[in-house]
């Protein structure tokens, strides 16, 4: 995920945000130590009032707690500037994509994944796939994390949740507690790490855990998981975005506070609202996982973990314009006010659009490690412009055998 030039997850840089270049420079918030550095400014083209600049004027005289509240916005956005331009752990990609898979020994699930850097000429997507043994138990354990303002967190997260996570006391007795609690534990030690670094970075995280006959699905951020289930595509995480009346809540509560500035974000920077590391917004931007069960049995088909590179793009072109259109006109005959269909439709229903696709399209593929490589492919010809990474669990349990790569 970049932190520059994304609207999911990512930071502003504010050099070219064309609403802030209208601003000019004695109204601009010149007690900033930053906007000197920062601010850019342009002469509007043809009546200034007409694109809005005289209201910006009356903004800036009027209000001293909007200069304070972009004194922070500047702020801290400097900080996530400087760290993805000092950022010395930049993965930078070979454009070859990875793919591979394995099976249980108990042969009741085989998985695969497929990643990809996609169009980016850097990595910060991290997936981790995982078989282990705990108290007498099958576990299997799987993650996509997708990391913004380098790939540091990510990496991090990856090489030390599952860990810290097998290791809990409660890890069989009380998953859950288990699952929230390692969560925690790695952002905290992830944020020792960087302590001492003048540097800034975060990771989302979409985690899949099997104990027995329990599939234990736990999230922070935008990365998401689906579950086929009778032929029927559920969705198994929600994304956080600072936006929702509950995360909104809860950053205010905090101390913080959401605004737009390309989509709505936690101090103006970041948009995603619950993240590993973020040290910069830590207080607003936790690593508390919701977490969600699932029982695994005869009509659990197939699991999808993937990072928004997939999401983003399924999402946004699974709807045709006939269809849409016809929703339109069936908004105006009930005269639904826009601004109303355009939350409950277009952000709601293409999302639940988006996963039915998804599921749809590899639910006939019963080689995971093909169903992430199909998934990962469909991603980049739409034109994802953001690393890809997917995972597939297949069980297997009503497929009397196995499917996929060799015994793990």
């Amino acid at each position: 995920m970049s932190p520059v030039d994304e609207g999911n997850g990512s930071v502003v840089t504010w050099q070219n945000h064309s609403s802030i270049n209208l601003f000019p420079r004695d109204m601009s918030p010149s007690h900033s130590p930053f906007s000197s550095m920062l601010w850019s400014f342009k002469s509007p083209n043809g009546n200034p009032t007409r694109v809005g600049y005289a209201n910006y004027v009356a903004i800036w005289q009027g209000s001293t707690s909007l200069m304070s509240t972009l004194d922070f916005v500047l702020t801290t956005g400097m900080g996530y500037l400087n760290s993805v331009l000092s950022s010395s752990s930049q993965v930078y990609a070979d454009d070859a994509p990875v793919s591979g898979g394995g099976l249980s020994q108990n042969g009741k699930f085989s998985y695969g994944y497929a990643s990809s850097p996609g169009k980016r000429s850097s990595m910060e997507d991290f997936y981790e796939t995982r078989i282990d043994g705990v108290d007498g138990e099958i576990v299997g354990l799987f993650g996509v994390f997708d990391g913004h303002g380098g790939a540091r967190a990510a990496e991090y997260v990856k090489h030390n949740l599952f860990s810290n996570l097998i290791k809990h006391p409660k890890f069989i007795s009380d998953t859950k507690s288990a699952i929230s609690d390692a969560y925690n534990h790695t952002d905290s030690e992830f944020l020792k790490s960087e302590n001492n670094q003048n540097r800034d970075a975060g990771s989302t995280a979409s985690t899949a855990i099997l104990v027995g006959d329990r599939l234990l699905v736990a999230n922070v951020g935008d990365s998401r998981a689906v579950i086929c289930r009778g032929g029927n595509a559920i969705a198994v995480s929600r994304d956080h975005k600072p936006d929702q009346t509950d995360e909104r809540q809860r950053i205010e509560d905090a101390g913080g506070f959401v605004m737009w500035a390309g989509t709505w974000r936690v101090g103006g920077v970041l948009a995603v609202s619950r993240a590993f590391g973020d040290r910069l917004l830590k207080q607003y931007v936790v690593a508390d996982p919701e977490i969600q069960e699932e029982k695994v049995d005869s009509s659990l088909e197939f699991l999808i973990l993937a990072s928004d590179g997939l999401w983003d793009v399924v999402t946004n072109e699974v709807c045709p314009f006939s269809f849409f259109y016809a929703f339109m006109l069936w908004r105006l005959m009930i005269h639904i006010p826009l601004s109303v269909f355009s939350v409950f439709f277009l952000a709601n229903d293409l999302v639940e659009i988006g996963i039915l696709e998804a599921v749809e399209m590899i639910q006939p593929i019963l080689d995971p490690e093909q169903a992430a490589k199909r998934l990962m492919q469909e991603a980049y010809q739409r034109g994802s412009a953001d690393n890809i990474t997917c995972v597939v669990v297949r069980f297997l349990g009503n497929q009397g055998g196995a499917s996929g790569g060799g015994s793990v």
